[in-house]
């Protein structure tokens, strides 16, 4: 059985399975999608996910520092 069967002409969710929001720009650090957009996403029509998936590329640098890891451990040592 083929796959084509089973595929619709929908807009597919960004969701690359990262799912962590980021604390302060409230964005899913995965797909870049805001909580309401990820809670609404199955209710939307074709053009509200188009224009979610228009704006994603804007939202790419609205986090761009780690907050923590190797590198800021190494720089709390003396």
């Amino acid at each position: 059985m083929s796959d084509k069967v089973w595929k619709r002409a929908e807009v597919e969710s960004p969701c690359i399975k990262i799912c962590v929001v980021h604390p302060e720009s409230r964005l899913c650090t995965g797909c870049l999608r805001t909580i309401d957009e990820i809670g609404a996403w199955s209710r939307m029509s074709a053009e509200e996910r188009s224009e979610v998936m228009a704006d994603i590329p804007s939202r790419a640098g609205a986090f761009t520092k780690r907050r923590g890891g190797r590198a800021a451990r190494l720089a709390r040592k003396p």
